[in-house]
């Protein structure tokens, strides 16, 4: 997402609910909930433009962060510790984190970044009017993962099987690509043979698996945990002579 779009996003949609309960207390708390710390870029445009609007850290806003490190499964204890901290506004990045924010709250206004689909996993009604107490953007994400099964069929023309990395833990956002994915397969008239990993201890399994079922191509899913690991995934490639 784009720093100005954001700026603009927050302007309109998290600012007003700072204003108003910034009566009730000196300084407004954002609460910041991401399953990766590879969110503190897009939180410094975060910082950086609400300070454009005369919100400085350490003056008038506090921000509380909580990052799951990667454990998917820990978003709904740490959304529920926010809500706990009776933050003003809860900045979610990427769908398991905005759901788990949903589950906790139906009041606190929830600023949802990098979401796949936020209609389908049920985040808002609609993206024109999303009711409830969330608003944010959305992620091409899952169309993007098909698109990039094709790339990889053009590059390597000759392999009709591939293997896709995926990550069961971040069930929402994965799901949506797993679906995009099958079906752009089935147009280019390949196999894909799907391949899961939960956390960096079990990329060498995966790929051990891989390499035993003897296919030669590889399409890692988005996925934050992915993105923090690609050196790991790119080496465990090249060791395994995987096209990548």
């Amino acid at each position: 997402m784009r720093r100005r779009e954001f700026i603009t996003l927050l302007g309109g949609a998290a600012v007003c609910p700072l204003a108003a309960r910034a009566q009730q207390r000196p300084v407004p708390v954002v609460g910041v909930l991401s399953p990766e710390s590879a969110a503190i870029p897009d939180v410094k445009g975060l910082r950086e433009g609400l300070q454009e609007l005369g919100y400085v850290e350490g003056r008038n806003i506090r921000y509380e962060y909580r990052w799951s490190d990667g454990n998917f499964e820990r978003l709904d204890d740490l959304a529920t510790e926010l809500v706990r901290l009776k933050v003003d506004v809860l900045v979610t990045y990427v769908t398991k984190a905005s759901l788990a924010a949903k589950k906790t709250t139906a009041t606190i206004p929830i600023v949802m970044v990098g979401t796949g689909d936020p209609v389908g996993v049920g985040l808002i009604t609609s993206l024109g009017h999303p009711g409830g107490n969330v608003t944010g953007t959305s992620s091409l994400g899952a169309a993007v993962a098909a698109k990039q099964l094709g790339l990889l069929k053009e590059a390597a023309p000759n392999i009709s099987r591939f293997a896709g990395l995926w990550n069961p833990a971040n069930v929402a956002f994965q799901t949506l690509q797993v679906k995009e994915t099958k079906d752009a397969a089935r147009t280019l008239g390949v196999e894909l043979q799907l391949y899961e990993a939960k956390t960096p201890d079990e990329f060498a399994a995966a790929f051990a698996a891989i390499e035993r079922d003897g296919i030669q191509a590889l399409l890692v899913l988005l996925d934050p945990l992915f993105s923090n690991n690609f050196q790991i995934l790119a080496e465990l490639s090249v060791k395994s002579r995987l096209s990548l």
